[in-house]
Formats: C-alpha cells, structure tokens, sequence
C-alpha cells in the first residue's frame, strides 16, 4: 500500500504553518501598519506572517512536487541533538532571573560551542565571550534596553 506524496510530514506541517501564518497576518491586519514615529504594532507580524506563509507553501510545493517517494530515515542523532540543545534553551531561559541575562547567554554559548559543536574550551570561552560583549554593546549600550540583571550586576 503506497501512501499519497501529498501525505507526508513536510507537507502537512507546511500546511500547518501557512495556515498559522495567514492568521497572524490576518491579526496584524487589524494594528496600525506604520505610525509617525516610524512603523506601528502590526508592521513586524505582517511581514513574518506573510514570510511564513510564502516559505511554507515553498516547502509544501517542493515536498508534494517532487518525484522522490522513497522513505527517508529518520536520523534519530540529529534529533536527539536537536532536543539536546532546546533543552539548553529552557535552561538558559530558567537562568536569566538568577543569573542575569548576558551570564545566561554567555554560559548558553559556552555550552554550545563546547558540547554541541565540540570545539576546545579556549575556543568555547572566547566565542561565549565575544557573543556576551557583542550583544551587551549593541542592546544594552547602542539601543539602550535594559537587560535583566542578576545578583552581579549585569
């Protein structure tokens, strides 16, 4: 029994996303677009909700198009190193308060780079480094927002 090229899990979850796509833009249809200051509420879900859509259908296209019907495996390693790393997110979320923002970032970089990748620690250490000084000089000191701080001060 072969199952429709139509079925499969590129096309469905496609369809998925282009539906939650075409809802937020319908949503930020709603907000102003752009206001005298400069672009409004609704002007950043547009544009990600109509890239949503269009990429989606991309991929439903190409994945219902194609003449490939073979089963692909599943790489089961890359998965659980995917998760691995979300994992890694949810901490990094959980350490913010803590911690502090830029110290949650900079160990999240560590650990990436580190384990995920698999880089030597010194290397490990100055791209968690960099990354922390880069984005504390470009949110917190050239766009001025304040980032949450932890019991050290930063």
């Amino acid at each position: 029994m072969t199952q429709s090229k139509w079925i499969k899990g590129d096309v469905v979850s496609g369809a998925v996303l282009a539906a939650l796509g075409a809802y937020i833009v319908s949503q930020a249809w709603r907000w102003d677009y752009s206001t005298a200051e400069g672009p409004g509420p609704g002007f950043f879900p547009m544009w990600y909700g109509l890239a949503m859509v269009v990429l989606s259908l991309i991929l439903v296209l190409r994945s219902g198009l194609s003449a490939n019907t073979a089963e692909k495996v599943v790489d089961w390693t890359g998965i659980g190193r995917a998760l691995i790393v979300w994992a890694a997110f949810a901490v990094c979320v959980a350490l913010i308060k803590p911690l502090g923002f830029l110290l949650a970032l900079a160990l999240l970089t560590l650990f990436v780079v580190a384990v995920m990748y698999g880089q030597p620690l010194k290397v490990a250490l100055a791209v968690a480094v960099g990354n922390t000084v880069g984005f504390y000089l470009v949110f917190g000191l050239a766009l001025q927002l304040s980032l949450p701080a932890g019991p050290l001060g930063f």
